[in-house]
């Protein structure tokens, strides 16, 4: 699943493609070397549908992977990772 995500750095943003041209993204900012994850948008026809945990899932599995600590301060992403503790360690402030 989480291979469906890719970060843009160019756009501060981590993608998932939808399909027809449509995104799903998380856009963030590095702060003392951590990654704030500020704003998540589904698009508003497919809200509702699960993109959006698709995408947050994707999005934890790579800070995992690269060994990031994580600010969620969108609320979608703050709200993902409590109920999915398993990225509680990922997580600072």
């Amino acid at each position: 699943m989480e291979s469906e995500v890719r970060d843009n750095p160019a756009m501060s943003r981590f993608e998932m493609p939808l399909g027809n041209g449509a995104l799903a993204v998380t856009y963030y900012k590095i702060e003392d070397g951590r990654v704030v994850l500020l704003h998540t948008e589904v698009p508003h026809e497919l809200s509702g549908l699960g993109y959006g945990s698709r995408l947050a899932h994707g999005v934890f599995e790579a800070m995992r992977h690269g060994g990031k600590r994580v600010i969620a301060k969108c609320p979608f992403m703050s709200s993902y990772a409590a109920r999915h503790p398993e990225y509680g360690a990922l997580l600072d402030g």
